[in-house]
């Protein structure tokens, strides 16, 4: 198929690699002008605007890091769906409100553009592996011809309803994922109360019915306090958006949200990191596989 990329970074490249490999004709629209060369190194067709990318496209793909940057590159006269071709499918893949998502299907449907709103959970180690899980919104016919495309670098790919529910199951996903990891910085502060070393409870409570893959991330990272460096951009950008989806949409996060504002989470994963987490739409050599999960 003839795709148009929009946003290879940290998710985006292993995305691409697939795609290449099997054999799609792909073009890649992206802002730093360096970037070019290593497009061409890869067999990739790089275009410097948004129209060039996705003009003679048979499916166009979103993966950039904000709200922002989704409506920015899709919408308006210099977006992306008043540039592509009547019947050309839109394949959204930035965590973002689900009223963008629905803001999306209505705008795309009036110029004939099929719109998926396929949210994701996994790192850039299960793209490369064809393991990253969709969970998608939209009309599920259109989802189906699109099945075998997304299945070059997903699975499982899960229709989840309307356009919009792709981002609320990944919200509460999100959600649930970082009051996990408070639970488990609480249960190393207990264990220490207990007079258990950090180690030795993060390395035995994985062999039990206590563990969970958040449990095995902060093991994973040695040590509670290297959490906010790890996790703490992705995590404050997600929970900032799951607030205010459940705020605008009157929805109590229950014991979820007391979790997500205790001092375990907020001073542990949220506060500010020392050093910035790398972003979406950041260009750069592929590195190596990154046991955090994307958020």
């Amino acid at each position: 198929m003839k795709i148009g990329f929009i946003g290879p970074g940290r998710m985006g490249r292993p995305m691409l690699d697939r795609l290449v490999a099997a054999g799609h004709d792909v073009t890649v629209h992206v802002r730093r002008r360096e970037v070019p060369a290593t497009a061409q190194v890869r067999g990739l067709t790089w275009a410097d605007t948004v129209a060039a990318t996705v003009g003679g496209a048979d499916v166009v793909f979103v993966v950039v890091l904000t709200d922002e940057q989704v409506r920015s590159v899709c919408l308006g006269p210099d977006g992306a769906i008043a540039a592509m071709k009547p019947g050309a499918t839109l394949v959204q893949h930035t965590t973002s409100d689900p009223e963008t998502a629905q803001l999306l299907v209505g705008v795309g449907a009036d110029r004939g553009i099929r719109v998926l709103d396929a949210a994701l959970s996994g790192g850039p180690h299960d793209i490369a592996a064809g393991r990253l899980t969709l969970w998608v919104g939209g009309d599920e016919s259109v989802l189906e011809e699109m099945r075998p495309l997304l299945e070059t670098y997903a699975s499982p790919v899960m229709f989840v309803g309307p356009a919009g529910n792709g981002q609320r199951v990944k919200l509460v996903n999100n959600a649930l994922f970082v009051a996990q990891v408070g639970l488990a910085i609480d249960a190393v502060r207990l264990a220490g109360s207990l007079g258990i070393e950090e180690r030795t409870i993060l390395a035995a409570v994985q062999h039990g019915s206590g563990t969970s893959r958040a449990f095995g991330v902060v093991a994973g990272g040695g040590s509670v306090d290297s959490l906010a460096e790890r996790l703490g951009d992705l995590m404050r950008k997600d929970i900032a958006v799951v607030c205010e989806v459940a705020r605008s949409a009157g929805a109590d996060l229950g014991i979820i949200g007391t979790v997500l504002s205790s001092d375990a989470v907020e001073k542990k994963v949220l506060r500010p990191a020392g050093r910035s987490t790398e972003r979406h739409d950041r260009a750069g050599p592929p590195g190596a596989a990154d046991p955090v999960p994307e958020t």
